[in-house]
């Protein structure tokens, strides 16, 4: 619903209230808390009536030590009782925002690929971050003033109203002045502290791209354009901060000059009415000390009202991500076997509705053979390969495991058993070991580590370095070569000890000394395994049991390398320049 629509703030403020439900949080507590800060300002409506005796009857002899025991205990029970309510209001506010995070990223981890294709990575992170902080911060410091503001005011109200009903009228009059001026005022800073988070998480997301690659921003000389983008973030940042800034100054003088002009109108007209004997001293006295707890609470409840609409803006993105599909984790049944062959029928996929990316695709890959993809780039290969991890759902068509459609099974039954190996290797900040045990479900121990590192080759340099199998890798690897890289996922893959294996250009960036390591590696790898590989360079693949050349989306040609060598005019050209150069042509 449009926000700036009649119904659009009842609408947000219900979204809010939602979202806090969501997250369960303790009834108890919150009852308590609210009872506390209750009792509070209760205690602190009860004083100045206190006050009011003592100013009326005000002489030595009439101070009883037992109104000042008792107005001391007034004081020690408003102080216990606020305190008490503030720190529970507190730790309610703490789980509450520790459950909307533990939320939202048990949602982000289910989401589809698809959805980070469209979402910036940075800006996630902001909104996960900073938006929680900004409901962790109204319902912290915020609520428990917010709470006990109104009941303080409302009591203050009520008790005036029985003191001098038309002094209290004349206030009310001056209140809803105030309030029409203070409304909109507040829907500007609704909109003004929504444009900040979106801006916020823009920035972010421009912090976290540059400083993840920052050495290609140093090898580009690309610093100046990368300080002016930031720049642009930082002032847009200081417009909207500007903005926030000017209706606060807006809204704080004006609130200090209603809560003087009724300051000076009770002080006047109370005064008029002492002095004609309608009011006492000790009245007027007390209806000051409740004009004050008027006045106070009345300027928290406006910068309560304020964080609140910061708070709501917040929550915005959190329920559109929450709203979001997510994939199925839970349907499905599990793998018993996937020692069978795979066969892809008729898939169609799309990104974008009408542009087609793969079209009408089929092919069987044999169970324990070697199916290698060949072609252009741009051609559909990595796609391909993501709607077999289930990444992507294909536009129409089918994949089946022997005669079961993939779709069947559970995703994390599936997945478990597909090791990838990739032409990035990613790895993730930590040791060595962690890298290669990622992901596995199970206690590993030593020795398997170090079979997987065999196999893959990567013992030798891990051996090699001080720390050994502890040694951290830095993000995303940094401390590791591209071959080193790609020994430890090799590694990680033996480990998981997958049926089914996907090699993305697993050997295209390293090089020739690398290559062959690796090569050797991915050998031992495939061993009895149904492999499925992605390869611009042929000399990789020509003893595969079956090549696919695909093109623009489509299989134009399989068979193998001899097959497609000579029936295949695109395959002879790729075959015929790639091969001369490395002086391995086949002829047959």
């Amino acid at each position: 619903m449009d926000k700036d629509s009649p119904k659009g703030p009842l609408s947000n403020w219900r979204k809010f209230a939602r979202l806090i439900n969501e997250t369960k949080p303790s009834k108890l507590l919150l009852i308590t808390a609210l009872l506390l800060s209750i009792s509070s300002t209760a205690v602190s409506l009860i004083i100045p009536m206190f006050t009011k005796n003592l100013v009326d009857g005000f002489t030595v002899s009439s101070m009883e030590p037992m109104q000042i025991v008792l107005l001391a205990l007034a004081f020690v029970v408003q102080a216990i009782a606020g305190g008490l309510s503030i720190y529970m209001l507190n730790v309610l506010g703490q789980r509450v925002v520790a459950n909307l995070r533990d939320r939202l990223w048990q949602k982000l981890l289910v989401l589809p690929v698809s959805y980070y294709d469209e979402h910036k990575t940075g800006e996630t992170v902001s909104r996960v971050t900073n938006d929680t902080a900004i409901v962790k911060g109204f319902i912290t410091e915020h609520m428990a003033s917010f709470f006990s503001g109104i009941i303080s005011v409302v009591g203050s109200f009520v008790v005036l109203l029985y003191l001098d009903w038309q002094m209290t009228l004349i206030m009310l009059a001056i209140i809803p002045m105030a309030a029409l001026i203070l409304y909109p005022l507040g829907r500007q800073m609704f909109k003004i502290s929504k444009g900040l988070q979106d801006e916020t998480a823009s920035f972010t997301t421009v912090l976290s791209q540059v400083l993840s690659e920052i050495r290609l921003v140093k090898a580009s000389n690309a610093e100046k354009r990368e300080y002016e983008k930031g720049k642009r973030g930082i002032t847009s940042l200081l417009r909207f901060g500007i903005k926030e800034g000017i209706v606060q100054s807006i809204i704080s003088p004006i609130m200090s000059f209603v809560m003087m002009a009724l300051l000076v109108v009770i002080i006047g007209y109370g005064g008029l009415r002492v002095s004609s004997g309608a009011l006492s001293a000790g009245d007027l006295v007390a209806f000051i000390l409740y004009l004050i707890q008027i006045i106070m609470p009345m300027s928290v409840l406006t910068m309560s009202f304020t964080q609140l609409q910061k708070a709501i803006g917040a929550t915005d993105y959190m329920i559109s991500v929450l709203e979001e599909q997510e994939e199925d984790h839970i349907g499905g049944k599990d793998i018993q076997d996937a020692s069978k062959p795979i066969s892809v029928e008729h898939i169609h996929f799309a990104y974008t509705v009408g542009e087609n990316i793969l079209e009408d695709i089929s092919f069987t890959i044999p169970q324990g053979k070697v199916t290698a993809i060949v072609g252009p780039s741009g051609g559909g290969k990595t796609t391909l390969f993501s709607i077999f991890e289930r990444f992507y759902t294909p536009t129409s068509g089918i994949i089946k495991l022997g005669q079961e459609p993939i779709t069947n099974y559970s995703l994390q039954s599936w997945r478990s058993h597909i090791g990838y190996v990739s032409q990035e290797s990613p790895l993730v900040d930590g040791t060595i070991r962690d890298n290669i045990c990622y992901g596995m479900n199970r206690e590993v121990t030593q020795k398997e580590v170090e079979e997987a590192a065999r196999m893959a080759y990567a013992d030798t340099f891990i051996h090699d370095m001080p720390d050994g199998y502890d040694t951290e890798v830095g993000e995303r690897g940094v401390k590791l070569s591209g071959g080193q890289r790609q020994r430890i996922a090799i590694a990680r893959a033996l480990l998981r000890n997958p049926q089914i294996l996907m090699l993305d250009e697993a050997t295209s960036s390293l090089d020739s000394k690398s290559e062959i390591i690796v090569q050797q590696a991915l050998n031992n790898l495939m061993k009895g395994r149904t492999t499925l590989v992605i390869a611009h360079r042929l000399s990789t693949i020509v003893d595969a049991d079956q090549i696919l050349f695909i093109e623009k989306g489509k299989l134009t040609g399989s068979g193998s390398h001899d097959e497609l060598y000579h029936h295949h005019p695109m395959y002879h050209e790729f075959a015929k320049q790639q091969l001369r150069m490395q002086g391995q042509l086949k002829t047959s």
